[in-house]
């Protein structure tokens, strides 16, 4: 049976990492990934284990204090911009939006919804958008 390599270890840790980034989009789990990448190639070159662990930390921190915050401000600036388009648009209603849940369709992406005012609305009936809570969007009769 063959065993895996440290740099591919840490390859998976790296990979692992960048994948759960995606469910929890912080943009810090991303950094750490980053950094496993960066150990593993000081595996690949050979260096000791501490030395990995210290490689990983190291770089750990320096992308959480540098790449981070431009993946953030980056991540902001846009979205305001993409938020704006759905507000005051048309949706039709897929799954039944009461005040706790629901589902909307609007320019062919679906979108979880919520009634602002306590009305309850039909799969295929239309309603209009009048406020966005990140992945939220409010609706309202149209």
């Amino acid at each position: 049976m063959a065993t895996m390599s440290l740099w591919q270890i840490w390859c998976i840790a790296g990979i692992v990492l960048c994948i759960t980034e995606i469910f929890t989009p912080a943009m810090f789990l991303l950094n750490l990934g980053f950094a496993c990448f960066v150990a593993a190639i000081s595996a690949a070159l050979g260096v000791s284990s501490l030395i990995q662990v210290i490689v990983f930390a190291v770089f750990s921190a320096v992308f959480i204090m540098w790449l981070r915050p431009l993946l953030i401000k980056k991540k902001v600036s846009d979205t305001p911009e993409t938020v704006e388009m759905y507000i005051g648009k048309t949706a039709k209603v897929i799954e039944k939006v009461s005040k706790n849940e629901g589902r909307i369709a609007v320019f062919g992406e679906e979108w979880q919804a919520k009634s602002i005012n306590d009305e309850e609305f039909l799969p295929g009936d239309d309603v209009k958008i009048v406020k966005n809570d990140s992945i939220v969007m409010y609706v309202e009769k149209a």
